[in-house]
């Protein structure tokens, strides 16, 4: 794992940098496991936050479900990037590579269907991953729903950690399956809309992640190269949103709009 103390230095601001120094001095690291190139840890600050770090030849790909929104990595990125560097984490993905060839086919369907049954988020992602149908845009904002409410303190204050859909949806479009990922970008998009109104913090994290949704929206769309009556279903549902009440996101799916219709063209 190439990455070193002033790697880390130059992700931040100096500011940044030092409360990640101060994070993992205070041992506010609490899980850290690696798995090939990939790094997930539990980091605690006002609340416990999910940070993911992977590794891809120079680059570095990192996520934090905090709500910071300033330039480069958070102090919980940071604070993580600095364990590495220190500590390079052991790599588990060859004792699992080893195990796994000495488990029988039927061994290994049995535990990964009892993995699926007990853990949703994993079936999720399996049935993306491999299967032929997709879930509907009401049941994914269903599940988006109820993140709100689970946040809901009356109001949101944090930023609610949407990676999940946005993984869900990437795995739709490597398998060039196109309308399923704008399904989940669409659920994405339109119930934060709708619950905007709850939120009251962290609001260019939601602005962010709208914009996401509707980048990916308009990506999937267009690689479908729809017919003239197919496009004017799928622009309409952000003219559908643009004009929703209350107006509060409709210049962000006005601008989605044009320039779907000015890449169509």
């Amino acid at each position: 794992m190439n990455v070193d103390r002033d790697t880390v230095r130059s992700r931040s601001t100096d500011a940044v940098f030092e409360r990640g120094v101060n994070y993992r001095d205070e041992g506010r690291i609490q899980q850290l496991d690696r798995f090939d190139d990939l790094v997930t840890a539990s980091v605690s600050g006002s609340s416990l936050y999910d940070v993911t770090v992977e590794f891809g030849g120079r680059s570095i790909d990192t996520r934090c479900t905090c709500p910071y929104d300033g330039g480069g990595d958070c102090k919980h990125v940071v604070a993580v990037l600095l364990d590495i560097a220190a500590n390079p984490p052991q790599d588990e993905s060859e004792r699992v590579e080893a195990v796994i060839d000495d488990v029988s086919a039927d061994d290994l369907r049995g535990f990964v269907r009892d993995a699926l049954a007990e853990h949703a988020e994993l079936r999720e992602q399996f049935l993306a991953q491999f299967g032929d149908d997709h879930r509907s845009v009401e049941e994914y904002r269903e599940e988006i729903a109820q993140l709100f409410e689970q946040h809901a303190d009356p109001g949101v204050y944090d930023a609610i950690d949407f990676s999940r859909f946005f993984e869900i949806a990437e795995q739709y479009r490597d398998r060039e399956r196109y309308l399923a990922a704008a399904t989940v970008y669409r659920a994405v998009f339109e119930e934060i809309d709708e619950k905007y109104n709850w939120i009251d913090g962290a609001y260019d994290h939601y602005a962010k992640t709208i914009q996401t949704a509707l980048d990916g929206y308009a990506d999937c769309v267009l690689a479908t190269d729809p017919t003239p009556e197919e496009f004017d279903t799928y622009a309409g549902v952000l003219e559908a949103r643009a004009t929703a009440e209350p107006r509060i996101n409709d210049e962000q799916f006005w601008r989605a709009l044009d320039d779907l219709e000015e890449r169509y063209e």
